[in-house]
């Protein structure tokens, strides 16, 4: 129970700073060595914060995943002199964003921070309370539909995704959109 408790004390979310594209390739590599270094007790989580969003070209919209930090991963890790070695010397890594260099580690994340963002990227275990209920009208505040207005279709409480009806195109259509980037429309 003690060992228990120390881990979740000094478990910190740190940035990693990658070269610009090769985010997922990092990711796959430092998923390797996990257990072939043998730190699987000190790092947790490897996130690349990705989002989906609606590319337009030539009248036709397709989803894509879009990097929200291009250049940079985030970890879930105890910063062990160990795990901090394998981290920064795996292929692809060009360090570690909040250490000065010369051998010092990096600060942590705040745990606010790295909330937010995985909320935006639907990997949150916090669930946020919303004003808005299905057939209500709402604004979306962030993302690629940013400004736009639409109703609630449908609302998902396990994933946080509510369907909007949004106006493209000319016509009425159902987009999936984060509880965090909508808000109760105010008339």
């Amino acid at each position: 129970m003690a060992e228990e408790k120390k881990t979740e004390e000094t478990k910190q979310w740190y940035v990693v700073n990658t070269y610009a594209g090769h985010e997922n390739r990092v990711k796959d590599n430092l998923e390797k060595r996990l257990e072939t270094m043998g730190i699987a007790d000190n790092l947790f989580r490897i996130v690349v914060a990705e989002e989906s969003q609606i590319e337009v070209k030539n009248e036709k919209s397709k989803e894509v995943m879009k990097n929200i930090f291009p250049g940079y991963l985030f970890v879930e890790m105890i910063m062990t002199d160990e795990a901090w070695y394998v981290v920064r010397n795996t292929p692809g890594v060009t360090g570690f964003i909040g250490s000065s260099g010369g051998g010092a580690k990096p600060f942590p994340v705040a745990q606010e921070e790295m909330d937010a963002i995985l909320r935006r990227i639907g990997q949150s275990d916090k669930k946020i309370e919303v004003e808005f209920k299905v057939g209500d009208s709402v604004k979306i505040v962030s993302g690629p539909f940013s400004g736009m207005e639409g109703k609630v279709e449908s609302m998902n409480d396990q994933t946080q995704i509510a369907t909007v009806l949004i106006i493209l195109f000319g016509r009425e259509t159902p987009t999936d959109i984060n509880y965090i980037d909508l808000k109760l429309a105010e008339y």
